[in-house]
Order: C-alpha cells, then sequence, then structure tokens
C-alpha cells in the first residue's frame, strides 16, 4: 500500500468552508479511481502545523495505482485548484508518499 500524505497551507482569505469545498473532489476522485481517502482540518493537540492546517491522505493499492490518480485530468484540476489558493502556490502544499506495511527505515 503507497499512503499519499498532502498537507496544505492555504492562503489567509480562504476560510475553513471554502477550504472544504476546494477539498471536497477527493470524494468523487477516490470513488472513482478506488483509493481511500480522509481529508479535513487540523485538530492536533500538539499544535505544531507550522501553517498547514488541512491535508489529506490517500490509499493506493501500489504504485501503479498512484500513478493512474497523478495522470488523471480530473486529479490535474482538483491538485491546480490547490495550488492556486495555497500560500504560495506550490510551496504551500507539502506531499509525501510512504509505502506503507514494508520494512521500517533503519539507519
Amino acid at each position: 500500500m503507497i499512503r499519499h500524505i498532502v498537507l496544505i497551507r492555504f492562503r489567509a482569505d480562504i476560510s475553513d468552508a471554502r477550504a472544504a469545498e476546494l477539498l471536497a473532489p477527493l470524494g468523487p476522485l477516490s470513488a472513482r479511481l478506488g483509493f481511500s481517502a480522509t481529508w479535513g482540518k487540523s485538530n492536533s493537540p500538539e499544535q505544531i502545523e507550522r501553517g498547514y492546517m488541512h491535508g489529506f491522505v490517500a490509499d493506493f493499492s501500489d504504485w501503479k495505482a498512484l500513478s493512474a490518480y497523478q495522470e488523471d485530468a480530473d486529479h490535474k484540476r482538483f491538485g491546480a485548484g490547490l495550488v492556486a489558493h495555497a500560500e504560495g502556490g506550490i510551496d504551500g502544499i507539502l506531499v509525501f508518499d510512504l509505502a506503507a506495511g514494508g520494512r521500517p527505515f533503519v539507519t
């Protein structure tokens, strides 16, 4: 399984309601492309989000499924909307892909 983690630092003029609207396309995307997704605003008691207050986690069966999502036209429109509303454009978005269930990284 590949866990796709995306954190977004929206511009100051983007309300929580607008952020929810911008993230809402994940529902139809996940249903159509067959992956699970959870999204919303951070409620961390640690409060060290450093401005990345919204985001989502999507779980894909493998790298091929993640690639299909990345190449999908609806995903590209969704991503462009996030970038357009993020603080500093693409600089306001952090993406981390983790191969879950595998061997832990050891140094």
